[in-house]
């Protein structure tokens, strides 16, 4: 059971977000009071009667809630990270929002399912532009594509996703009435999409107003940026972007790698199952005293020069391990409908003290992570503190991802990868990190293992030729990426 005691503080913050973010990431101005009336803790979303009307309003109703809550919590990490003067303390109420928010998009795809079951509609998962969504089409008696969602019937037990059948073809509830679609069609996909136009309106107007105060200022041949980007090991040179800002420095030596799996890619609806980290020294000796041996899944893996390795695995609610998920099955052999927290599996966004533990070990020394930003956005919503220390400079985040794109001479551009192929997959493979007979595991302490193992790979090659961060371009220092140092 969580403590709910941190609901009513992350309300407490109410007035200091609402004084420095008055507006949502779509421009909508916040009703702060319609947030301080939400019941965060205990659910926001709508139960039903089962009618078809019913659930047709309350689908309605829990999408416009959803996009009311996201809009928020999108714009809350650029309000943090730019409140210099430190009026907001605390990042606990985006927290807060994105645990509920997990919770309403649990409810969503519930309702989903049950208007499946009574024929309502049949349910499709289409990618549109930056989303996957769930689109919604008269049911015509035929099988709804669902490839990457279990089943649910009216009882809210778990079905057979090797069985073949779909909720309304198990389903003795028949509701010959027909609803309204059009108004209960996810949005999320041309929200994002109007978010990321008026972010590139926005880029556009700024660079417009800078190249014009150059030429007013004379300063055009000497404004930042005129300086091409060198000392990369590869002989492509891609163009730098602003992930080479977690590019490690010449002096990174003892990091922890750290890897996580998710129910899916947003971590305001979707939840932490599977944490794996493990220390590696890039250039000092392994410590003395620290067991020599570690078992993996994979029995061709060895420790070699890590330490310090752990596996932790988290649960899901019961309404989410309900409906299954299919994809995540595949994908890591991790089947949700046994991590339900009514098998005594424990959440990670309700357990505090796995959080500060995880927390206390992000903070020691720079974490490596490929794709770094895909965890940091997870911490970020997920772990009590980690916000506050990464506004405050605690934390250095290493990224293997631009090291494959900038100092990885076999990650050439192709018409399948125009950035070159720098899954981690690819780059271990590469870096001699994994046998070109196996593939990733998408495990977070075997994905962590061989990320480490490449990276260390990649550094004493780079060394030997004095490239990458020993190049011309190469920084001094540990690297990676903090906030609130300036030098």
């Amino acid at each position: 059971m969580t403590d709910r005691a941190w609901f009513d503080a992350a309300k407490g913050d109410i007035p200091q977000w609402a004084a420095s973010m008055p507006k949502d990431a779509d421009g909508t101005t916040i009703d702060w009071d319609w947030v301080r009336s939400l019941d965060l803790a205990h659910g926001v979303g709508t139960i039903p009667e089962s009618t078809p009307q019913s659930i047709h309003d309350a689908l309605k109703a829990d999408y416009a809630t959803r996009e009311h809550l996201e809009s928020i919590i999108a714009q809350c990490n650029s309000t943090f990270m730019t409140d210099y003067d430190r009026f907001i303390g605390s990042y606990r109420l985006p927290r807060a929002l994105a645990y509920a928010n997990r919770r309403l998009n649990d409810n969503i795809n519930t309702l989903l399912h049950l208007g499946e079951q009574q024929h309502l509609w049949a349910v499709s998962r289409e990618r549109r532009g930056r989303a996957t969504i769930a689109v919604l089409k008269p049911y015509s008696g035929s099988r709804p594509s669902n490839d990457d969602q279990g089943m649910l019937n009216l009882s809210g037990e778990t079905g057979d996703a090797s069985a073949g059948n779909t909720a309304a073809e198990n389903s003795d509830v028949k509701f010959p009435t027909t609803v309204a679609l059009d108004d209960i069609q996810d949005r999320t996909a041309a929200i994002l999409d109007a978010r990321a136009e008026r972010r590139k309106a926005q880029r556009f107007q700024k660079r417009a107003g800078d190249a014009a105060m150059a030429r007013a200022n004379l300063s055009g041949a000497t404004s930042p940026g005129g300086a091409a980007s060198s000392g990369n090991a590869t002989g492509h040179h891609p163009k730098p972007d602003w992930r080479d800002a977690y590019l490690p420095g010449r002096d990174v030596d003892a990091v922890m790698g750290i890897d996580i799996e998710t129910t899916g890619i947003d971590p305001a609806r979707d939840y932490i199952i599977d944490v794996g980290f493990e220390f590696m020294n890039m250039a000092s000796p392994r410590p003395a005293g620290e067991p020599e041996t570690y078992a993996y899944e994979q029995g061709y893996y060895a420790a070699g020069d890590a330490y310090g390795q752990s596996r932790l695995a988290f649960g899901v609610p019961p309404e989410n391990a309900a409906l299954g998920n299919a994809l995540i099955a595949k994908l890591t052999g991790i089947d949700v409908r046994g991590r339900s927290s009514e098998a005594g599996y424990r959440l990670f966004d309700e357990w505090p003290q796995a959080q500060a533990g995880l927390l206390a070990r992000l903070t020691q020394q720079p974490y490596v992570a490929h794709n770094a930003t895909f965890e940091h956005s997870w911490f970020m919503l997920n772990v009590a503190g980690y916000a506050e220390s990464y506004r405050a400079g605690r934390i250095t985040i290493i990224d293997t991802l631009p090291m494959s794109r900038q100092w990885d001479p076999g990650a050439v551009p192709t018409n399948e990868h125009p950035y070159g192929d720098n899954t981690l997959d690819a780059y271990a493979k590469r870096q001699g990190a994994l046998d070109s007979a196996h593939n990733e595991r998408h495990l977070g302490l075997e994905d962590s293992h061989i990320m480490l193992v490449a990276m260390k790979h990649h550094l004493a090659a780079l060394k030997a030729q004095r490239k990458g961060p020993w190049g011309p371009a190469g920084r001094a220092g540990v690297g990676g990426k903090s906030c609130g140092r300036k030098r």
